[in-house]
């Protein structure tokens, strides 16, 4: 799918993601995840602001990102609404650019499954978080059940067409190749989802 065609459909959705995101499981896994969240933090994907119920306020200035405009409206609504401080950019995160060392966390939640290309996305995670930082995700990818797994990969290219999103991407295997360095890892539902604690690793940036 076209990067046109798929902000446009990320547009339509914006008012359903903003109504629909506190499904009670993946809601108790941001919570999880997002606690460990501090400092400057570069959301990506950034969507309708589901993550900013959980983070602690007291401690993070966030940058959100989202190459969709009607996903950046709803998460400026739910920073006034949680009272989170978070400045928005409406980018393709594929096509953005920050200084090396910008930032002392990274999250993303449910978005590398819509990225061209996720190891180069994983790769500048890597140069923007601060040595010592923090990379948080929470995704959702193949199943380590074979049967799901080959299901997942048979509908993959209608699941995009309709969803906008991949759904047989092997995140353990992806973060081989990330130039970073996972320190926990928890697996769900057939290991469908994950959730991620890595830091950068600055000795693989090229």
């Amino acid at each position: 799918m076209k990067k046109d065609r798929l902000i446009k459909k990320f547009d339509k959705q914006a008012k359903m993601y903003e109504n629909n995101q506190h499904h009670h499981r993946i809601a108790g896994w941001r919570k999880d995840l997002i606690k460990n969240a501090y400092g400057k933090v570069l959301e990506v994907g950034v969507g309708a602001g589901a993550n900013f119920p959980y983070y602690n306020r007291a401690n993070v200035e966030i940058t959100g990102v989202d190459f969709s405009s009607e996903m950046i409206k709803s998460a400026k609504r739910a920073a006034d609404r949680f009272q989170v401080k978070a400045e928005f950019m409406t980018k393709d995160l594929e096509e953005l650019s920050f200084a090396d060392n910008s930032f002392d966390c990274i999250v993303s939640t449910l978005s590398l499954c819509t990225y061209t290309d996720p190891i180069a996305v994983l790769r500048k995670f890597n140069r923007w978080c601060r040595e010592g930082g923090r990379v948080l995700l929470m995704e959702h990818g193949l199943s380590s059940n074979p049967l799901l797994s080959l299901a997942q990969k048979i509908i993959d290219p209608v699941y995009k067409q309709i969803s906008g999103c991949h759904c047989n991407r092997n995140f353990p295997e992806l973060m081989k190749k990330s130039h970073l360095q996972v320190e926990h890892m928890e697996r769900y539902w057939s290991d469908i989802f994950v959730l991620i604690q890595a830091k950068p690793l600055k000795e693989q940036i090229n």
